[in-house]
């Protein structure tokens, strides 16, 4: 019987191995190259805490209200940043006013707990004309219950301002219905979702301007956090999340956060995306591992630039004739950023995502400290972590994964701070990390454990 044909000759040097003689070698018994196991036995069976009760659901999401977030802020013609501020009815001051009355609605029901903010700052640039101009930053605060957390706080947060498609013109009609009257609605309703709930750490709920005009909301709500005390836990941008054009449907949102800068560690913003995946599903998050779209970019990025956890949600793939565009019609294609092309169902979807990570990171302990990893030219990884006191605090889920992989698994739980030794694991063909897991199975980003170089 010929088991292999061949319509080509290889030369006797070749490397190649033909799929068939491959096939040939393990019928025959030869057993294809494995690695080793590690540990020898397996890793050990961890009885793994469930999540937070409680988890918002796809059904408390009111589209109605998202709807109407937008339609009010459409409604204002343009939200240019270079705009009129005070106008109620048209310019980026309009939009202001529509957003502050939603917030302020929303403390209404809270029994006095969300407070709202209006920021108010001044920027030069070249998208300014190099001229100081005035913008205005408006926030929902939501207190966090915990002292020892008070001052972590964990952001939402969309852009308001709109364009059209000459960036300096002010003019012109630029609903940004989708751009991104999407993400500020999706930052409304995390905030509608979550005012009633208590938290260990802070929430902010932020909507912010100048976004087109240079990430100018984006660096002074980083700016405000930082002068009021707060340490960032994790920033959420929303940015063109309302729509979902592609056959198919429904697409999972893209979920974009930046690389790490050390070899043998993950940046903030990476170990958060990660976390945001775990509570949200892989069915509802796709991992990007990209700081952004190539070549563009978002409010969390002076966030990432500090060195802190943030990422940006963004539709699956963007129609590029409602974004950026002064709405014409061209060889009757109609251009412009409008509401009628936005998908409530896949924006519903979007602002749940967010709004069940938000609460279970605000529900957490802090993460651990000074997770350092030891035992290079030994057999076993030893972990050593720190964390303070926590009464709330279950222990620690220690973290590996494959270089390659991009997921975490548990290896095992520790009750407290302690040097632990990931016994007969090599250094050299894991990842490690460690994160603080509270009694109500709420779970803290992951930090991961970096050689101590001296």
């Amino acid at each position: 019987m010929e088991l292999c044909s061949y319509r080509q000759s290889y030369p006797r040097k070749s490397r190649w191995v033909p799929a068939c003689a491959l096939a040939v070698l393990l019928a025959a018994g030869v057993a294809a190259a494995q690695d080793p196991v590690e540990p020898p036995g397996g890793p050990p069976k961890v009885k793994v805490l469930p999540g937070p009760a409680g988890a918002v659901t796809l059904a408390e999401v009111n589209r109605n209200d998202l709807r109407a977030t937008i339609k009010g802020l459409v409604s204002c013609g343009t939200r240019h940043s270079l705009s009129s501020w005070t106008d109620p009815k048209r310019g980026i001051g309009c939009g202001r006013d529509h957003i502050v009355a939603e917030f302020k609605k929303i403390a209404a029901g809270s029994g006095g707990r969300l407070s709202v903010v209006v920021d108010r700052f001044e920027v030069t640039g070249p998208r300014t004309g190099n001229k100081q101009v005035p913008l205005e930053n408006v926030y929902a605060i939501l207190p966090g219950d915990d002292p020892a957390l008070a001052k972590t706080v964990f952001v939402v947060s969309g852009h308001f301002d709109s364009r059209a498609t000459d960036i300096m013109d002010s003019t012109s009609d630029a609903p940004g219905a989708d751009d991104d009257g999407s993400g500020t609605a999706v930052s409304i309703e995390c905030a509608r979702l979550l005012a009633r709930g208590h938290y260990r750490s802070t929430l902010v709920f932020a909507t912010v301007s100048g976004e087109e005009q240079g990430l100018y909301g984006g660096t002074r709500l980083l700016h405000y956090l930082q002068q009021q005390g707060y340490t960032i836990g994790g920033m959420l941008d929303d940015d063109i999340v309302g729509a979902d054009f592609a056959p198919g449907a429904p697409h999972r949102v893209r979920l974009f956060s930046a690389l790490g800068k050390i070899d043998d560690g993950d940046s903030p913003s990476r170990e958060l995306a990660r976390r945001v995946e775990e509570i949200d599903g892989r069915a509802n998050i796709r991992l990007i591992f990209r700081e952004d779209r190539l070549g563009r970019g978002g409010d969390h990025m002076p966030f990432v630039e500090a060195g802190l956890p943030a990422v940006r949600f963004t539709e699956p793939l963007e129609n590029y004739h409602h974004e950026h565009q002064t709405p014409r019609i061209e060889n009757g294609i109609q251009y412009g950023d409008l509401m009628r092309f936005l998908n409530f169902d896949f924006m519903a979807r979007v602002a749940r995502d967010n709004a069940e990570a938000l609460r279970e990171l605000a529900l957490a302990p802090a993460p651990p400290a000074d997770v350092t990893l030891s035992g290079v030219v030994t057999p076993s990884a030893k972990v050593s972590w720190t964390a303070p006191d926590d009464t709330k605090r279950a222990g620690f889920e220690l973290l590996w994964r494959e270089t390659t992989n991009p997921r975490w698994s548990v290896f095992d739980f520790a009750k407290s701070p302690e040097t632990f030794v990931f016994k007969d694991v090599s250094t050299d063909n894991h990842f490690f990390a460690v994160r603080s897991v509270g009694k109500n199975g709420a779970r803290s980003i992951a930090v991961p454990a970096v050689l101590h170089r001296r």
